[in-house]
């Protein structure tokens, strides 16, 4: 009976993954501008891996591999927002008709940005 549970607590999070892995990637194609893709890109892949991990950690019970793929998330925790900030800062800094892609708010900020302040 335990091992039913598990299964189907392991098979809800894992699809969930599963769905907002696909959803993300629909996200992508969706939208129009880099930044908006980056965006995208870097909240569905933190939430659908994580989601996925722990549905494998739940299936596979607590071990030292569950605890090898709890490590690699907070890995990805740290690195996927730091590499999404850096290539929006990077879109920013050598796309020089950025105004014309999309409506900037602060122009300030974009100025600031280009000259590395």
């Amino acid at each position: 009976m335990l091992d039913t549970i598990r299964f189907i607590i392991s098979l809800l999070l894992t699809l969930g993954g599963l769905f907002v892995l696909l959803s993300g990637v629909v996200g992508i194609y969706k939208f129009k501008y880099s930044l908006s893709r980056i965006h995208a890109g870097a909240l569905f892949d933190t939430v659908g891996i994580v989601l996925m991990m722990l549905g494998v950690v739940v299936g596979n019970g607590i071990n030292l591999t569950s605890l090898k793929m709890l490590l690699i998330v907070c890995i990805l925790w740290l690195t996927s927002p730091v590499s999404g900030h850096l290539i929006g800062r990077l879109e920013i800094t050598i796309n020089d008709e950025l105004e014309k892609d999309m409506m900037v708010l602060d122009q300030s900020m974009v100025q600031h940005e280009k000259e590395g302040d």
